[in-house]
């Protein structure tokens, strides 16, 4: 099945197959119009190409198949079977076979409105196939480029204080023409690009209906709609997509061109809307609002954290599989997969705060650290914990890794006395993160020089010198397993 996320490849216009001056084309019949484009190239010597053909195609032909004293009868039947199976236009080359294209063949071409093109001698027709797939290669690398931008573009528009306004604006200017966003009850409740007119405007309103969750009066199922629809209407472009947080939000997009990469650009801002919509109908956006204008003015994070939805959380750290760095998009469907929209992008982590009665699962495409359960007051040693838990799932190749709940012996020493210990045994190293991060991580893989290496994406050896600094610096011997758990100990204390 191909990528949903891909956009297909776009057609090639005859015209810039026909400016390649190496190959020399020339039209001969038919019209010039600029809107004819071609999908692939086909070769052929039957007399009926039809059962061949999937449409769209440049048709190539010597014409072997012309018969001695072929008149305009079977000119006019080979033509009107390559109209009626599709095909963008016929390519005549004049050798080996003719010297010249036979006149009842241009007549034939220019009454059907076929464009007929005279391949000279000197370019074969593999030649004209290969200018062809460059051609095409070159347009989908021009509409993928195209595509990544305007995700690009956004995602950065979700996350300005404006999110729904912007992300339409962005939209609209992408596929040059009209985004509109639709309510539950079937007006719309904003909009960007310019009017299509009214005709455009009314059928677009029409084609929301078709595609909401549940119409008017609120019978029929959702199951028994189409996520998306399209229509075009006085030369205009339409399409519709329902909004899948089920609150009965449509996207509307009417454009004066369809273009390969557009369905793609569409329903990215479809997801980005879905998220949003679905945020500020619950009334949980106003909520973080709340939270993050309280916290700013001096309140405590246990005075907010009711505002979020619980007094318990866990902080989950992820990282997607591969070398990409999480992109806002990317970060928000995480959030969405752990049920959660408190989602923070830091460097090449993502950070999730989830409250505790919702449990973790794995994710494909990423691997995750989880923390145990903590009040507002211990998020930030949450944090470290699901760090250091995601250190060891990288480390061990394991897709979800927990922080483990049960007492430990942090637990059975006042921590005054444990964070005084901890500070004058690390005293040495605790200015370079780095040499504590090694050292932490080092110690929780048991030694391991490699597995240290992978969770810190750095070399095997820049371990092993990290690690003879720290033992220099600490005036210790690290392989005494007491001195060990020692470290350990400090390491861990908040």
């Amino acid at each position: 099945m191909p990528d949903p996320t891909v956009p297909p490849t776009p057609p090639v216009p005859l015209d810039a197959l026909l400016a390649r001056a190496d190959l020399g084309l020339r039209r001969i019949a038919g019209p010039a119009d600029p809107a004819v484009v071609v999908h692939w190239a086909h070769t052929s010597e039957m007399a009926d190409p039809y059962p061949y053909l999937l449409g769209g195609e440049l048709l190539l032909s010597a014409g072997v198949h012309i018969p001695d004293g072929a008149g305009a009868g079977y000119f006019d039947a080979y033509v009107s079977r390559i109209v009626a199976a599709g095909g963008a236009a016929l390519g005549f080359g004049v050798a080996p076979v003719h010297d010249t294209v036979p006149g009842a063949l241009v007549e034939a071409c220019e009454m059907h409105g076929l464009p007929l093109l005279e391949v000279p001698p000197r370019t074969t027709f593999s030649a004209v196939a290969r200018a062809l797939w460059q051609l095409m290669a070159q347009a989908r690398t021009a509409e993928l480029r195209r595509v990544t931008e305007a995700q690009q573009s956004l995602a950065t528009a979700a996350a300005r204080p404006d999110p729904v306004p912007a992300v339409l604006q962005q939209l609209a200017r992408r596929l040059g023409g009209r985004a509109v966003l639709y309510g539950p009850e079937g007006t719309p409740i904003a909009g960007a690009g310019p009017d299509p007119g009214a005709e455009a405007r009314t059928a677009l309103a029409k084609l929301a209906e078709v595609v909401r969750p549940s119409g008017p009066s609120g019978q029929e199922p959702s199951d028994a709609r189409p996520s998306s629809a399209s229509d075009t209407v006085a030369g205009v472009r339409l399409v519709a997509h329902a909004l899948g947080n089920g609150e009965g939000f449509v996207l509307g997009t009417a454009s004066p061109r369809r273009d390969a990469g557009d369905h793609t650009i569409a329903s990215v801002a479809a997801v980005l809307l879905s998220l949003l919509t679905g945020e500020r109908h619950g009334g949980s956006g106003a909520d973080r609002s709340s939270a993050l204008v309280r916290l700013l003015l001096g309140a405590a994070p246990a005075e907010v954290a009711p505002l979020l939805g619980g007094d318990r959380w866990r902080v989950v750290r992820g990282r997607p599989d591969g070398r990409a760095a999480p992109d806002p998009v990317a970060a928000s469907a995480l959030g969405a997969a752990l049920g959660s929209s408190l989602v923070d992008v830091a460097g090449e982590v993502v950070r999730v705060l989830v409250p505790d009665g919702r449990t973790v699962e794995r994710v494909p495409g990423w691997t995750l650290g989880v923390s145990a359960a903590a009040a507002p007051r211990d998020w930030p040693a949450a944090d470290a914990q699901a760090s250091r838990a995601l250190a060891r799932a990288r480390a061990t190749r394991t897709p979800l890794l927990r922080h483990g709940d049960r007492p430990a012996l942090t637990d059975l020493i006042p921590p005054h006395d444990a964070d005084a210990h901890a500070h004058a045994l690390l005293a040495p190293i605790e200015r370079s993160p780095a040499l504590v991060d090694t050292l932490r991580t080092w110690l929780s893989l048991h030694g391991s020089w490699d597995r240290t290496a992978v969770a810190l994406d750095v070399h095997r050896n820049t371990v092993r010198q990290r690690i003879a600094r720290c033992a220099a610096l600490l005036n210790t011997d690290l392989d005494d397993p007491d001195v060990r758990m020692e470290l350990w100990f400090a390491l861990r204390t908040p």
